[in-house]
């Protein structure tokens, strides 16, 4: 299956818009609606909370916090929190899981600053420790540097596929030992340096680990201006896309999944921007449905 998404804003002032685009992107027969998780900021709503809603004003369509920022949100809990949104909405629910990265503002929360290697450390744990908590099973106890639970009993929802946000090598070959799938940081994508460098760390650590590496799907954050003509030029000259007129961008896509092996990709407006109504409406009118067809073929 390949995804397809938008990503939605997390400001508290957009929040009347923020309602409609979910909904209007429900009813279009998306996948995917995406927000991002920065607790400390107060002009932003809290990730959790707001997927909640917007889930409840949905009917079909699948919710990810992209990705969540595990050092706010203790594994344990976070695990109650997704399969509680599951048993919600019916399983739809992603898990997006994040190292962390603003360690000046999760310290302002009142979390332990952490060096880059515990991070990781840490993040490998939360991973491991929130699958334990879904599916049911004997009650868990997990000793470890960062986690830990006593006699927990699981939740009997399964837990959903993980997605990561991993930018370094060693969170990379985390994903590719305990993760379902990548995101690649800095909406970098199938032509970019960061993909070239980054995916092979991924399969050897999944090789590694005894897993398939292609069971790891790639899911994309892709920015830009969908335009009513087409654009001279797609991509810029350091080689990130541009956007462009629906059918410039059916080609990228239907060519990213079929010649690049991609698994999905979230739209954003130019810059990372929340997409307005018009591109959100020729995204989900348009070059979806004219890029699943032509993935079917």
């Amino acid at each position: 299956m390949t995804h397809f998404g938008i990503g939605v804003s997390t400001a508290t002032a957009a929040v009347p818009d923020t309602l409609e685009l979910a909904v209007q992107a429900d009813r279009a027969g998306l996948d995917l609606i995406t927000v991002s998780d920065h607790p400390y900021y107060a002009d932003r709503l809290d990730a959790y909370a707001e997927l909640g809603v917007l889930l409840g004003k949905t009917e079909r369509i699948s919710g990810l916090v992209s990705v969540t920022n595990l050092p706010t949100r203790p594994a344990a809990m976070l695990a109650r929190t997704i399969t509680s949104l599951s048993a919600l909405t019916g399983g739809r629910i992603v898990l997006g899981m994040g190292v962390g990265g603003l360690w000046d503002d999760i310290a302002r929360l009142g979390f332990t600053k952490l060096t880059p290697g515990q991070a990781v450390r840490a993040f490998e744990e939360g991973i491991r420790l929130v699958k334990l908590l879904g599916g049911g099973g004997e009650p868990v106890t997990f000793d470890g540097e960062f986690h830990r639970v006593t006699n927990l009993e699981p939740a009997r929802e399964q837990l959903p596929p993980v997605w990561t946000g991993s930018v370094g090598p060693k969170s990379l070959a985390v994903t590719g030992r305990v993760a379902d799938g990548w995101m690649p940081g800095r909406a970098a994508d199938w032509l970019s340096e960061r993909y070239r460098t980054s995916r092979p760390v991924i399969d050897q650590a999944a090789v590694d680990a005894g897993r398939e590496p292609g069971d790891i799907v790639t899911v994309y954050n892709f920015p830009g201006r969908i335009t009513a003509e087409p654009l001279p030029k797609t991509r810029a000259d350091d080689g990130r896309w541009i956007g462009g007129s629906p059918a410039q961008w059916i080609d990228e896509l239907t060519g990213a999944v079929l010649e690049h092996e991609a698994a999905g990709f979230v739209l954003f407006g130019p810059g990372g921007s929340t997409p307005d109504a018009v591109a959100a409406a020729r995204w989900a009118g348009e070059i979806v449905p004219a890029v699943r067809e032509a993935v079917a073929k």
